[in-house]
């Protein structure tokens, strides 16, 4: 729903449907996998409280509280005492600069230019999150229920500027309580990622680099790794 640094938005229709009722992600972000199969019993957790109280506020949220977000231009700043409630200006801060890692303060060019087709994604989707459970807490608090478990930590190599980065997971922990699951284990990550046996998915063409992201499952897809590429 808002912009946020390592976002699934361009992957997303890549990485296996749920085979499962409940959908867990355990570093929820901007939770794109949720939101593509949102009908479902879907539970969030993020160790960051801001982006968790953000989901919890968007919850409660009207469309028309999302229209009535105030208008910016590039370089206008938030002042957050304009705001009812925090989680309002913080929202703010993720949707005026695209894939920030924390909210900001100052409206970007990209902001501008995408503001009102943000606004107009964020209220239309108010509907779909309604029933979900928000967590803030750590990935170790969940219960292993049986579900489709999509697991999107900061990248081991590139997860560096999260507020919660990948420097503060231990992997051989996080691989071994991402084998344990119960259900459908879905793991994102990105080349030269170690932890555990990752294939490619696909790879994205950015400005500077090109990138390509893996995945591990502990369930087959229809294609073998070779088949899946000649399809991307």
């Amino acid at each position: 729903m808002f912009s946020y640094y390592g976002s699934k938005s361009k992957l997303i229709n890549y990485y296996p449907a749920p085979k499962y009722d409940t959908i867990i992600e355990p570093f929820a972000g901007s939770a794109r996998y949720a939101l593509k199969y949102f009908d479902r019993d879907v539970i969030l957790c993020d160790k960051y409280e801001i982006v968790a109280r953000i989901w919890k506020f968007l919850q409660q949220c009207s469309p028309g509280d999302i229209y009535g977000l105030p208008d910016l231009k590039q370089g206008d700043k938030i002042d957050r005492e304009e705001y009812d409630c925090i989680e309002m200006a913080w929202l703010m801060g993720f949707m005026i600069k695209q894939g920030g890692c924390t909210p900001d303060l100052t409206m970007s060019k990209w902001g501008e230019v995408n503001y009102n087709r943000s606004k107009k994604r964020v209220a239309e989707s108010l509907f779909k999150i309604k029933h979900w459970t928000i967590i803030h807490g750590e990935y170790t608090d969940l219960k292993n229920i049986p579900a489709t478990w999509f697991i999107d930590p900061p990248y081991q190599i590139a997860g560096q500027r999260y507020r919660h980065s990948a420097k503060d997971i231990d992997f051989n922990t996080l691989a071994t309580w991402c084998k344990s699951r119960k259900g459908q284990t879905i793991v994102c990550e990105s080349a030269g990622a170690n932890w555990l046996p990752f294939v490619p998915l696909k790879r994205m063409n950015g400005l500077i680099r090109s990138t390509t992201d893996v995945i591990y499952t502990n369930e087959k897809t229809p294609y073998n790794n070779k088949q899946l590429q000649l399809l991307l």
